[in-house]
């Protein structure tokens, strides 16, 4: 399978450099599934004593914002590797201490730093998701919170049966090789450089390293949210028995 190309993420870069001024009018709606997923973490912060985040791939601020304006005793810092994102971020308020530079492959902060560790659509734009997981994982004190794509939940029923025939014997990926042309990605205009990704991939991952994973479904769905739901919400939580 095709590994990981510096022009990948030069053409990803360029194409957010491209729309920063029309970043928020593109991609942030208030209605959309974030946003629900936003309300939802919001409403746990008091259940699991959150006192501090950090959020990966920040873009201009969306969450940062969000939770701010609800809970401004929480402390946040979002991580947003293109310069021109976090300068439109700049402009509508935000301080170079709450977004700042970073890589998710490779957090600068400490582990167990921050309390929760949250991201919001951005797994789906990097080809190995599983090491951003595991950096979301080590900072984390306490939870990680992830509002991402469904693959296998998108599409007509007969493209969700397909798709989740061929993960089911393991095939998956080679599909993906073989409907992306070998590249294993696609590019639009609307949404860059983006790679076929399900949150149910990393399930076991994030169980692991967590006591409890919830699942949350934040579109229209069946009563199955991997069968059916196109976005989805986990909230992995760490053990705090020994706090």
């Amino acid at each position: 399978m095709p590994q990981t190309n510096q022009s990948e993420i030069e053409a990803q870069r360029a194409y957010y450099i491209s729309i920063a001024e029309e970043y928020d009018s593109m991609h942030v709606n208030k209605r959309d599934g974030h946003f629900f997923a936003l309300a939802f973490l919001v409403a746990t912060l008091d259940h699991l004593d959150i006192s501090s985040i950090l959020d990966i791939g920040s873009g201009t601020g969306r969450a940062i914002q969000f939770i701010k304006e609800r809970r401004p005793d929480i402390r946040i810092v979002g991580i947003e590797p293109v310069e021109e994102l976090r300068r439109q971020g700049y402009a509508r308020g935000l301080s170079e201490n709450d977004l700042v530079e970073g890589d998710a492959n490779r957090l600068i902060f400490q582990s167990s730093e921050f309390d929760l560790v949250c991201e919001f659509g951005m797994l789906h734009h990097v080809r190995r998701p599983g090491t951003v997981i595991s950096e979301m994982l080590r900072v984390a004190r306490k939870a990680i919170f992830i509002s991402d794509s469904n693959n296998f939940g998108q599409g007509s029923f007969a493209s969700r049966s397909l798709k989740q025939a061929a993960n089911l014997l393991g095939l998956w990926p080679l599909v993906n090789f073989l409907k992306t042309r070998g590249k294993g990605y696609t590019f639009s205009k609307g949404d860059g450089l983006v790679y076929s990704y399900s949150v149910f991939n990393n399930y076991k991952q994030i169980k692991s390293q967590c006591d409890s994973v919830h699942l949350l479904n934040t579109g229209d769905a069946k009563i199955n949210p991997y069968t059916s739901a196109a976005h989805v919400t986990l909230l992995g939580v760490k053990s705090t028995g020994n706090e």
